[in-house]
């Protein structure tokens, strides 16, 4: 081979190894981005459940509430305007 080709063979080598050695650096960073990502990702799931048991508070707070306005509409709101009437009942007499 020419001095020309040996030149151009080292050339070419020497970027390989350049690019080789980048390569490999960008893939072990790659790899650690994946590492985070799925920490985030995880720490997602756990805020998502978390939210679902405020949800399950706040609904059982809730149907609570409606169960309790049921019941006072039904009992307690005719006991008191019974109880109402015959005191107007007595007052007028």
């Amino acid at each position: 081979m020419n001095i020309a080709e040996w030149i151009l063979v080292a050339i070419l080598s020497v970027t390989l190894f350049i690019f080789l050695v980048v390569a490999i650096i960008l893939m072990v960073k790659l790899f650690g981005l994946v590492d985070e990502a799925k920490k985030v990702a995880i720490k997602g799931q756990d805020i998502a459940e978390s939210a679902n048991g405020v949800v399950s508070n706040v609904r059982g707070l809730t149907s609570v509430g409606g169960t309790v306005e049921m019941f006072v509409d039904k009992y307690i709101n005719p006991k008191l305007k019974e109880t109402l009437k015959e005191k107007k009942e007595k007052k007028n007499d």
